[in-house]
């Protein structure tokens, strides 16, 4: 297995991981009563928050919506549509 392989196989996981914690945190913008610090919440707060935050200062909720997790989700699938799609730049690499 060479080091693109493997780096390309761990960089999918990652992007795909972010990609499902950000729609967690999409659901959990409609309960705003849950609370985030708590054990099984922080396991999805924790990694997604340090890029929630600057987000936030640019783009500020609208009427009372938090938007920034969608537009992390859509940043994170562009993202791994570049580098990991079927034309993307780390697939052209390892051909």
């Amino acid at each position: 297995m060479t080091w693109l392989l493997a780096s390309t196989i761990a960089l999918n996981l990652l992007l795909g991981a972010f990609t499902l914690l950000f729609i967690f945190r999409i659901v959990l913008t409609w309960y705003p009563q849950a609370e985030l610090g708590k054990f099984p919440l922080s396991l999805i707060a924790f990694p997604t928050e340090p890029l929630l935050v600057p987000t936030r200062k640019i783009v500020p909720p609208l009427g009372g919506i938090d938007i920034s997790p969608v537009i992390w989700v859509g940043i994170v699938t562009l993202l791994r549509e570049i580098l990991l799609g079927q034309q993307g730049l780390l697939v052209m690499l390892s051909r």
